[in-house]
């Protein structure tokens, strides 16, 4: 897959391991976090921020509902202090074979 059309502003989505939610309505949400994800193990980058905001936290939910249910995917946290706190999710992804 090459690199994902931000359905916001139909510019292109770099995959670079950071996804900012920000700019995507939250019905994008389902199908944007798997593709930006298995885009991501397509070039070999196996650890994933992703920024949701702290809000009052149904977004932060949302996401790790659709993680929860990725067999790619070894691991999620808070992205800890530095990263943003639990205003972002750290994503652990298994590797291509």
């Amino acid at each position: 897959m090459s690199d994902l059309a931000n359905r916001a502003g139909h510019t292109e989505l770099p995959i670079d391991g950071t996804l900012d939610l920000h700019t995507f309505r939250p019905g994008d949400i389902k199908e944007l976090v798997p593709d930006y994800l298995e885009s991501c193990r397509e070039r070999g980058i196996l650890e994933v921020r992703i920024i949701h905001g702290k809000g009052t936290g149904a977004l932060r939910r949302t996401v790790h509902a659709i993680l929860d249910r990725l067999p790619d995917v070894v691991s999620h946290s808070s992205a800890g202090h530095g990263g943003g706190g639990w205003g972002a999710t750290v994503v652990v992804l298994k590797p291509r074979e």
